[in-house]
């Protein structure tokens, strides 16, 4: 049976979800913060291979009473806690939360303090982008950039629950995945590698493989991150990251990553749930990580000067 899902950060990746649904037939509502206005609709557009397509959805404000049983939540990584807390009235132990967001981390208080719902986590290859993004921050205008892949999972659940079935039928693939950890942290690894050093030197991706000078810090990078990939438990990743990071490359050469987008945009970076969280992994595993920690404190400094 399908169901309402109501859609908690409306960005780039937030809208393209939402488009897709509502493509499919699936009934799709966005969720604004409370006091930000009155709209009981808003239209988003997103542009493909040059076609533009503009959707209308229907608008709900986080202070409502009404009562939400499936929920998307796409804000940046460190907005999740804060985004969950504003709808937790909401919200039950019955209630379906999905949060598809960047880096890893975020779950360890949310779990300590939402003890009683349950959260599918997943990652996507998606490639979104809001266009003029540094002059209309509320801009709904989006271009869907690159096709991918979406893994969702729950962890010791191998199949999926009921309302993936819906997930199933929508355009951009999406696949339950028994190890998600496994995929969490093979995006982790090729974030770590590609958004900070790309963000660092403001240089689309395709100029880290072209730049001799890049190309050797990315290597750095990558022979860090297959070290501690080793060591923590992810020797497939350890053995591909390389491999998979050239792919990526040359897949987006003519893209800016997100932290990049982030940096130009002057918004704050999710370099604490990147970088950060592998550099605490690392901690905890004795594995000295010098590269991976030169470019964490690279951003570190331009977040703090924002």
């Amino acid at each position: 049976m399908t169901k309402l899902w109501h859609i908690l950060g409306a960005g780039a990746i937030g809208s393209l979800f939402a488009s897709s649904l509502h493509r499919a037939g699936i009934p799709t509502t966005l969720l604004h913060r409370a006091g930000k206005g009155s709209a009981r609709t808003s239209v988003i557009s997103i542009d493909k291979n040059g076609v533009t397509e503009e959707l209308s959805f229907p608008v709900s404000y986080n202070d409502e009473p009404d009562a939400i049983s499936h929920l998307l939540v796409c804000t940046k990584a460190y907005d999740v806690h804060a985004a969950l807390s504003d709808v937790k009235h909401r919200l039950n132990g019955n209630s379906s939360i999905v949060i598809l967001v960047n880096g890893m981390g975020y779950m360890d208080s949310i779990k300590s303090d939402f003890p009683s719902f349950q959260f599918t986590v997943g990652t996507t290859t998606e490639g979104a982008y809001r266009l003029d993004a540094v002059t209309a921050r509320d801009s709904k205008h989006f271009c869907h950039a690159g096709n991918g892949t979406t893994r969702l999972g729950q962890s010791g659940m191998k199949e999926p629950p009921p309302w993936f079935k819906d997930w199933s039928a929508i355009d951009l693939p999406c696949t339950w995945e028994a190890n998600i950890d496994e995929c969490l942290w093979k995006k982790l690894a090729v974030n770590c590698a590609i958004n900070p050093l790309s963000a660092l030197h403001g240089c689309k991706n395709g100029e880290l493989a072209a730049r001799p000078e890049l190309a050797k810090l990315l290597k750095q990078l990558c022979d860090e991150i297959a070290e501690l990939s080793l060591v923590a438990g992810f020797g497939n990743t350890s053995i591909n990251i390389h491999s998979w990071v050239d792919e990526v490359i040359a897949g987006t050469s003519d893209n800016r990553s997100s932290m990049l987008q982030d940096i130009l945009a002057g918004r704050r970076t999710e370099n604490d749930y990147i970088s950060g969280y592998f550099l605490k992994l690392a901690r905890q595993f004795e594995v000295a990580t010098p590269c991976n920690k030169a470019v964490y404190e690279g951003i570190l400094q331009l977040d703090q000067h924002r």
